[in-house]
């Protein structure tokens, strides 16, 4: 009795490993969702909105975007980290899901509950200052604050990608800055031009209007190349502060459990949507620059983000009160 239970067993699980194998195979057969964590017309919704389109094609199916913003975008991570694991939902996500975990007292998800798919694109971050300020590249800024008593630097709040530039600025590079937390970066944004605070960091989606209309300064590009679309902007790289790098990237996560075929199909499908030269630069003109890659390189990524934020919030102390 006992043997036959035990064959009924392995039967039963071979049958369940076959069926979920055929489900990988056959897959995707519906529409998919793609979650994004932040309101439409964004950087990472104009992302994510581009990655769909393409995905969608070399897939078969369509894939709906659905915007569900808040909690620092533990919302709608957490709406994704407790899907069921099948290839129909997936996040569009961003730093805030390595950093959020590091510097929140409470989360309703664990890190591993969600796993990288593909890296879609970034938009880089702009150091922004005054139209009329007397410094003209990141060097002169920094001695600036020294100088005096320091300078007021806006974020979009605790955790946001302009808190982690100031960060990186006061404990790489000694600059004097005092964080004025807004609820938004179009809230910092205004605040710069308003001249209520020195300085702020933003993306360049959102940076560029400004520079090219002359109604702010842009004193360095905080990623690693130059932007496609203003390209006479040099890279903190490039004026010697090498620590500086920052981004508002937006990439695809899955539920755990995913199997690994479904999630080898997405990150293809991803990489042919920023490959495709309409897309791309349709993407480039507004100031992102679409990435796209393997899934092995998209978990490389995700894994030195997390060294590196990691040591910033260790750094500056960044807790989300």
């Amino acid at each position: 009795m006992r043997l036959s239970l035990h064959f009924a067993l392995i039967a039963g699980l071979a049958g369940a490993f076959a069926c979920g194998g055929a489900a990988a195979q056959n897959w995707p057969t519906k529409p998919i969702r793609l979650v994004v964590p932040f309101s439409a017309g964004g950087a990472n919704d104009l992302m994510a909105r581009a990655a769909a389109e393409g995905a969608s094609k070399a897939l078969g199916q369509p894939i709906v975007v659905d915007n569900k913003p808040g909690a620092g975008a533990t919302l709608g991570a957490d709406v994704v980290a407790k899907s069921a694991p099948d290839g129909y939902t997936f996040l569009v996500s961003a730093a805030g899901v390595i950093s959020n975990s590091m510097i929140k007292k409470n989360m309703p998800y664990k890190d591993s509950d969600l796993v990288p798919v593909a890296m879609i694109g970034l938009a880089p971050s702009v150091v922004l200052v005054p139209a009329d300020a007397p410094y003209k590249d990141l060097k002169e800024f920094i001695a600036a604050s020294k100088a005096g008593p320091g300078f007021h630097w806006a974020t979009a709040g605790t955790g946001s990608t302009p808190h982690f530039v100031e960060g990186v600025l006061q404990t790489k590079y000694g600059a004097k800055l005092d964080v004025v937390p807004y609820k938004s970066g179009s809230e910092s944004i205004t605040a710069v031009l308003g001249k209520q605070v020195e300085a702020t960091s933003e993306a360049s989606i959102v940076a560029l209007p400004y520079l090219k209309g002359g109604k702010l300064k842009a004193l360095a590009d905080t990623w690693t190349t130059r932007i496609s679309a203003y390209p006479e902007l040099s890279t903190a790289t490039e004026q010697g502060f090498p620590e500086l790098r920052i981004a508002h990237w937006a990439g695809v996560h899955a539920p755990h459990g995913t199997p690994d075929a479904i999630l080898e199909r997405m990150s293809a499908a991803v990489d042919a949507a920023m490959k495709t030269p309409a897309i791309a630069e349709r993407l480039k003109g507004l100031g992102i620059e679409p990435v796209g890659g393997t899934r092995a390189s998209f978990v490389k990524f995700v894994d030195a983000e997390r060294a590196r934020l990691g040591a910033v919030v260790k750094a500056t102390g960044m807790k989300d009160e």
